[in-house]
């Protein structure tokens, strides 16, 4: 699993990270995504990693800009009741 977060310029209200959070869904195969505008950020996890010039395009085409794109292993977090994992 990949962990991709994005700073994206011009997020500034809730429909703002809808719009960007439905181009990324129709466009890519991910597992979950969200995305804050008081933050400027959008955060995504998928089997693999994304294509960054086809995700700054597609992006780009809603009116947003994507300004960084950073790519990571994610491993999702277990939960145990007594803080051992």
């Amino acid at each position: 699993m990949i962990k991709t977060t994005l700073k994206i310029d011009g997020m500034m209200c809730s429909m703002c990270e809808s719009h960007i959070n439905d181009t990324v869904r129709r466009d890519f195969q991910v597992k979950k995504i969200s995305s804050s505008h008081s933050k400027g950020i959008t955060e995504i996890i998928s089997e693999g990693e994304l294509d960054e010039t086809a995700l700054r395009e597609a992006i780009g085409k809603t009116g947003y800009q994507v300004l960084e794109y950073h790519a990571e292993p994610y491993e999702k977090k277990k939960f145990s009741l007594f803080g051992r994992g």
